[in-house]
């Protein structure tokens, strides 16, 4: 994820920060030093507070990146951002129970740790007053337990994408179909998104411990996710079972080693392709990205060589294969290629990309009299 760094690696898996995380404890700190009538004591407490509230979301988190490396799902990264965590997971789940016991892993971890929270504050001496909800401040056993108590509740809400939205479509797809389970769960999802919203703009705000404006927000997160999830849902049903040699652009332009940029810059402005694959001899040696030619321009003008930057640890695939598979190693890193080229036989007979795909399930969904979604 762009403007984030990595803090940790445990269990083999990437912890990174946004750096937009740092803008929410600068906000929360002002906030402790400003109720605290300027206090850096009252600063330091409210932006320690804050960073235990994420400890618990990343525990939160990684109860799902466990319970799916039980099933065999790899992680990719967890990113926390200021509206909570993030697991980049291959999969939610490849059956109905999986879903199930990885969505409810999450919220599993904030039951122990409320427990524990619940047990410090009975063995805790004397606990002198309670948890402010206004300000989230209160005595540590108590501010704990009430926090993994909330995280429990608020991602146990039946709405994509919060885990109650998962567990929803676990059980609701145990004897039926995954898309019309999405579909249900998604509009579930919608319908509370709405009754949010409309509770804000009716002006019944104070019948919930929720300022009016988090509210909102919250209600537009649920709907943009509900909407997303039923998206890929549909997306994926289209492409099951299709491969490659169905989906994979046919017509194409290649690049040889000694060709100039300014060739390729030509090509850019000319077409829809934005890779090129660079052949040499009938064999494909390497390729160059869009972002690999932006430099290669801005570092060494157009008259640079091809084979000066283009990259050479690019993946291929066969015809064969199944395209969902291949539509994985499509998400690499910023800048890198967003095309893969397709070899059959040692020669070079399509490429592979996210946008020539996404054209493929329009028409196919179209065809079909179904809605699709976009990859």
């Amino acid at each position: 994820m762009k403007w984030s760094i990595l803090i940790a690696r445990p269990f083999g898996v990437e912890v990174r920060l946004h750096l937009t995380f740092l803008l929410l404890l600068a906000f929360f700190g002002w906030r402790g030093w400003d109720a605290s009538g300027g206090s850096l004591r009252g600063a330091l407490s409210s932006v320690a507070f804050q960073s235990m509230i994420f400890g618990c979301v990343l525990l939160h988190e990684f109860g799902h990146v466990l319970m799916a490396r039980h099933f065999g799902i790899r992680t990719r990264d967890v990113t926390l951002l200021p509206i909570g965590g993030v697991a980049r997971m291959d999969s939610t789940g490849e059956t109905p129970r999986q879903e199930l016991l990885i969505a409810l892993a999450g919220p599993a971890v904030n039951v122990v740790i409320a427990a524990l929270a619940f047990g410090w504050l009975l063995l805790a001496p004397v606990v002198q007053g309670s948890f402010d909800l206004a300000l989230l401040r209160g005595p540590a056993p108590l501010a704990l337990m009430v926090v993994n108590v909330f995280l429990v509740v608020f991602n146990l809400i039946p709405a994509f994408p919060m885990d109650g939205g998962r567990v929803l479509r676990a059980i609701l797809s145990w004897r039926g179909n995954r898309v019309w389970a999405t579909r249900v769960a998604a509009t579930v999802g919608k319908g509370l998104a709405l009754v949010m919203a409309g509770v804000v703009l009716l002006g019944m705000g104070g019948i919930i411990p929720f300022q009016q404006p988090l509210l909102l927000f919250i209600a537009l997160f649920v709907w943009i996710g509900a909407s997303q999830e039923a998206d890929a849902v549909a997306t994926t049903s289209v492409l099951h079972g299709v491969s490659v040699r169905d989906t994979m652009m046919r017509e194409f332009r290649v690049a040889a080693p000694f060709d100039s940029l300014r060739d390729l810059s030509e090509w850019l402005l000319a077409g829809y392709q934005q890779d090129f694959p660079v052949v040499a001899q009938g064999e494909i040696i390497g390729i160059v990205s869009r972002a690999d030619l932006l430099r290669g321009l801005s570092g060494g003008g157009p008259d640079t060589l091809v084979r000066d930057v283009m990259r050479e640890d690019f993946t291929v695939a066969s015809p064969f294969e199944p395209i969902e598979a291949v539509l994985r190693r499509t998400q690499a890193g910023e800048g890198a290629a967003t095309a893969i080229p397709v070899v059959e036989g040692g020669i070079l007979v399509g490429l592979v990309t996210a946008e020539n795909v996404g054209e493929y399930v329009m028409v196919t969904a179209a065809l079909k009299g179904v809605r699709g979604g976009r990859v």
